[in-house]
């Protein structure tokens, strides 16, 4: 509880700077009709978000009357900013965002729109070395982050394929970099999100293995990542909060038609990247973003249930998640 509201206070901190600074650029560029909204990335720019980029430099938002600052995360995520009130939306994880649901401190936030139809995640490991299921993590080394939710993933996705869960190498997690940390053989499998990580594998010439956690197990196939909303926000401005998953709609889908242009789009908005990661790994996501849905955004409730029941059913959250917690599909199209 201390930790959350210390994280409260540090979030406020960083966001009256963010938007002190921000308050003179609008009034220059002459939007002050526009409504202001605050929009918290998980990490560093990627092709995760490239929908609200394109929707940015199209002028989605600003067709809408909105002027949407995106920026980057505090440490302990996006769902701290958004359940604070100091950013409308953010991107966060089904799995990740399941403690904040619940307990005497849970946050008033929901998921609004599935960034991705499926979770691309999995474990990565050199090519040849028997990983490519996951019985062969047997006797080998894996990066942990120590996190209660991804031991028991693994555990049940090894015991599942008929291996022993106590027989995997469990190290501490260092790992910056997937390619380098596989090539010096430091780790032998790292749990990535293949649309990044795997895509750099490849660009790097690295041959490996790769087994997608929904395949082992459907009740893994949550939605990851998610956009997320602060409810209160959401309750007394649905327009607002519908004109804003709608103009983002537009920029997915500019995405998925046009993955190179909305590549070059995400390369302008965050010139370190690497080009050719970029390019890639766009034309990989163009087929993830909406996958067999109509609609893009869309959250399945047997399929967010079904993972917050896995949840409940083996003691990984504070307290038991109710049925239909943590999403909406209200604010779509």
């Amino acid at each position: 509880m201390k930790k959350r509201l210390w994280s409260v206070f540090l979030v406020m901190m960083m966001v009256f700077v963010i938007t002190g600074c921000g308050s003179d650029k609008k009034k220059s560029s002459g939007d002050e009709d526009l409504t202001k909204i605050t929009f918290v990335l998980d990490w560093t720019p990627n092709t995760n978000h490239t929908g609200l980029y394109a929707a940015k430099e199209k002028g989605y938002f600003k067709d809408a009357g909105l002027d949407v600052d995106i920026v980057q995360p505090p440490e302990d995520g996006a769902e701290v900013l958004v359940g604070s009130g100091k950013a409308q939306f953010g991107i966060s994880f089904q799995d990740s965002m399941a403690s904040a649901l619940v307990g005497d401190d849970a946050l008033p936030i929901e998921a609004v729109a599935a960034v991705l139809q499926h979770n691309t995640s999995g474990i990565i490991s050199r090519k040849g070395e028997g990983m490519d299921r996951p019985k062969g993590m047997e006797g080998k080394k894996y990066a942990t982050w120590d996190a209660p939710i991804e031991k028991a993933t693994l555990k049940q996705v090894v015991e599942t394929d008929g291996g022993d869960f106590d027989k995997v190498k469990m190290i501490p997690s260092t790992v910056t970099d997937e390619v380098s940390a596989l090539k010096s053989k430091s780790v032998d499998a790292i749990w990535i999100f293949y649309g990044w990580a795997g895509i750099a594998a490849e660009n790097a010439g690295l041959k490996t293995d790769y087994f997608a956690f929904k395949d082992i197990d459907k009740v893994f196939d949550y939605y990851t990542p998610v956009i997320i909303g602060n409810s209160s926000w959401m309750k007394e401005n649905p327009e607002t909060a519908k004109k804003f998953l709608s103009a983002v709609k537009k920029g997915y889908e500019d995405a998925i038609k046009d993955p190179e242009g909305a590549a070059k789009i995400l390369c302008d908005a965050a010139p370190e990247l690497d080009k050719e990661l970029v390019e890639n790994s766009q034309k990989y996501m163009k087929d993830q973003y909406k996958a067999e849905v109509d609609q893009w955004g869309y959250i399945d409730p047997k399929r967010w249930n079904a993972f917050y029941d896995w949840l409940n059913d083996n003691d990984l959250v504070e307290s038991k998640i109710p049925e239909n917690t943590g999403f909406t599909n209200d604010y779509l199209e």
